[in-house]
């Protein structure tokens, strides 16, 4: 198979899902689609599952203690700075409702959570890192991508898809400071579960956070 198509089809998979999420909302009002986040992280980590033994970067699961410290590290600051940039100029249009696990009375779906958080932190960060770090970022400053060693990526490549990155999310500017920072720690440590792991920490972090304020439009 073609290293682009096994990089790009979990992640194409995902916003083909993201878009009938919403066209859902207007041909069957009646039902409830935050059951569908569920439905998209499991078709794409069947997809990813599948398509596994392409995936060559993600062989060697070892990181050394100094890279998994960088990593956790970048994912918390990355965590911080998503929260605080949030004015409305740093907004790609207005911030929507985001992903509400409460019911009418305001009691919170756990099951819900739990859903979204795993889906967040264990298949996300994978599929996206695949597609914008190990592919995109290298395919932009090499079209042999696969034959690029990360630490040779040049700030061009990073920014161009840092940016890309960037419109992908309603908080461009966060979207563009988290793909400036993953997009880093994939050149220093040469490691695509550096960024993988770090984009973990921040979604999961950033789970906790949501559940423990309230604060759905993060969602």
């Amino acid at each position: 198979m073609s290293p682009i198509f096994v990089r790009s089809l979990p992640f194409g998979l995902y916003i083909v899902l993201l878009a009938l999420e919403g066209l859902l909302q207007g041909w069957a009002p009646g039902f409830d689609v935050r059951w569908l986040y569920p439905v998209k992280a499991g078709l794409v980590a069947l997809a990813l599952a599948v398509l596994w033994r392409h995936y060559t970067e993600l062989k060697s699961y070892g990181l050394p203690l100094k890279h998994l410290l960088l990593s956790l590290v970048v994912g918390l600051i990355v965590l911080v700075l998503w929260v605080n940039l949030d004015a409305g100029w740093m907004l790609l249009g207005e911030a929507g409702k985001g992903y509400n696990p409460t019911d009418a009375s305001g009691n919170i779906d756990w099951l819900l959570v739990v859903f979204r958080i795993a889906g967040a932190v264990l298949v996300v960060p994978v599929m996206e890192e695949l597609f914008w770090r190990s592919f995109l970022q290298r395919w932009v400053q090499q079209t042999d991508f696969l034959a690029l060693d990360p630490a040779r990526i040049g700030f061009k490549a990073l920014l161009i898809a840092s940016a890309l990155f960037a419109v992908e999310h309603v908080q461009w500017l966060a979207g563009l400071v988290a793909g400036l920072a993953y997009g880093w720690l994939y050149i220093r440590t040469r490691n695509l579960w550096a960024p993988i792991i770090a984009h973990g920490v921040t979604n999961g972090a950033l789970g906790a956070y949501v559940v423990a304020t309230g604060h759905w439009s993060f969602w």
